[in-house]
């Protein structure tokens, strides 16, 4: 009986999972158009986060990289492949794993207080602007010419400070709000 129960635990978690990576899927078709499109694909990777724990957010945000990698339309613009990824913002997408894997480190230590949860994700978000505007300097600058890092920041990363901090307080406040009612089993941080 034990082993049916771990079993059924291990499904749910793949669940969990999938459903994890269609809502980043869904939320980065939610687009506002710009240089850098502004989206709700990061209001999904901290709600994700926030409501799965750190192991399964994080192992959701892989899936929906890797499905977008292998050519499912689900990064914003309903785009998908290697070539956004190494494109000039793919470096942001690639942050998003920085910011799963700060979560689930920090969280884990002293546990998922509220204060906690929100320094874990607002470290990932400074992880994954730090990340994405390194690769998009790189990558522009290969195909453009040199950029200034003040030029990358006021294009790519200041923009979307506030409405960012927004979709991180929304995100924590909408998970909490669920959590008792979707009655999501804890996972290991």
């Amino acid at each position: 009986m034990r082993a049916k129960n771990k079993q059924a635990f291990q499904t749910l978690d793949l669940a969990y999972m999938a459903i994890g990576a269609v809502l980043i899927a869904v939320c980065s078709w939610i687009s506002i158009p710009a240089n850098v499109p502004f989206t709700l694909q990061t209001f999904a990777v901290f709600f994700v986060l926030s409501i799965l724990g750190g192991r399964r957010g994080t192992i959701s945000v892989l899936l929906y990289i890797l499905l977008g990698a292998v050519g499912i339309p689900v990064f914003a613009g309903f785009s998908s492949g290697i070539g956004v990824l190494l494109g000039s913002t793919g470096g942001y997408i690639i942050g998003f794993i920085l910011m799963g894997l700060a979560y689930r480190l920090i969280v884990r230590l002293p546990g998922k207080r509220l204060w906690v949860e929100i320094a874990a994700m607002l470290i990932g978000l400074i992880l994954c602007y730090a990340m994405g505007t390194a690769w998009f300097m790189v990558v522009f600058s290969r195909q453009n010419g040199a950029v200034s890092l003040a030029t990358v920041l006021a294009w790519c990363v200041i923009p979307f400070i506030i409405p960012d901090l927004i979709k991180l307080a929304l995100a924590i406040l909408l998970s909490k709000r669920l959590s008792p009612v979707l009655k999501i089993r804890p996972s290991s941080f």
